[in-house]
């Protein structure tokens, strides 16, 4: 994964998807396509989960075996970004 503090083309649905992490409301699959859930429902864009996986602004709060939901958490970068929005 890389790290970035702002991925060009950040939408106004990738930051509320960002918020709703922040807010504890979201679980993540670990996985090499990580896929976002936000109140216990499938994303409708998981290419944008995917990009903010892949980007390094979000990913899984702990540890866990392929294909396993946990909660998600927002990375430092992840941080950065809200607080520049």
């Amino acid at each position: 994964m890389t790290t970035a503090t702002r991925p060009p083309g950040l939408t106004d649905r990738a930051v509320a998807m960002l918020r709703a992490v922040a807010a504890g409301r979201a679980h993540i699959t670990v996985s090499v396509e990580p896929d976002l859930y936000v109140d216990g429902l499938p994303c409708c864009d998981q290419s944008t989960a995917h990009e903010l996986a892949h980007t390094g602004l979000v990913a899984p709060a702990h540890p866990a075996p392929p294909r396993t939901r946990v909660r998600a958490e927002l990375t430092a970068a992840g941080w950065e970004v809200l607080a520049g929005r």
